[in-house]
């Protein structure tokens, strides 16, 4: 029962980590990435939907992302979406496609990009410390309630602990590499 609970607040701790990881994903860094619009939501068909559930989204090079629509009449409302995304892109329609050029980054953005990606971080390190609170609070009701003994309550924190220490040190981890990601010119 102990090592299942340990186990679970591991896989937890993993999601919260990759949740973190993909938002550093949408951070873009002067290079064109499927991932900086395919979360954008957009107004179809009467409801709201994802960019990537309405139209197929591509790199034709470096800096530009394409994104084509299955319907050719939502072109206006994912160009629309884009800019009111305010995401530093200025999309335009060409054909049956939108186009996004992806201008580089100055100097001053760059900055601006790792303090958002710095607070993504200490987001992600704030859910884990929290699953961690969670955790521990279930260990020190079970051992109350006598379903453990004081050394397993221990041992459990102790794993606790660890899962929290290796999560928190992976986002610090994606957090450097995405910095350096945004550095490189």
């Amino acid at each position: 029962m102990l090592q299942d609970e340990i186990k679970k607040v591991g896989e937890v701790m993993k999601k919260a980590v990759e949740y973190t990881a993909k938002e550093f994903d949408g951070i873009h860094t002067g290079k064109a990435s499927p991932t900086m619009v395919e979360n954008i939501m957009v107004e179809v068909y009467g409801s709201t939907m994802r960019l990537k559930e309405v139209a197929a989204i591509t790199t034709p090079d470096a800096n530009t992302i394409r994104v084509q629509p299955w319907d050719k009449g939502a072109l206006k409302e994912i160009e629309k979406s884009i800019q009111a995304a305010n995401i530093g892109i200025n999309p335009s329609v060409m054909g049956e496609a939108v186009r996004c050029p992806i201008p580089p980054l100055s100097g001053e953005r760059r900055r601006d990009l790792i303090k958002v990606c710095a607070e993504m971080a200490e987001q992600g390190k704030v859910r884990i410390r929290t699953i961690r609170r969670e955790a521990m609070e279930v260990l020190k009701a079970a051992q109350k309630k006598g379903l453990i003994t004081e050394d397993d309550l221990k041992r459990a924190e102790k794993e606790v602990q660890n899962l929290t220490d290796k999560s928190t040190a992976q986002i610090g981890k994606d957090l450097e590499d995405k910095e350096a990601e945004l550095q490189k010119v």
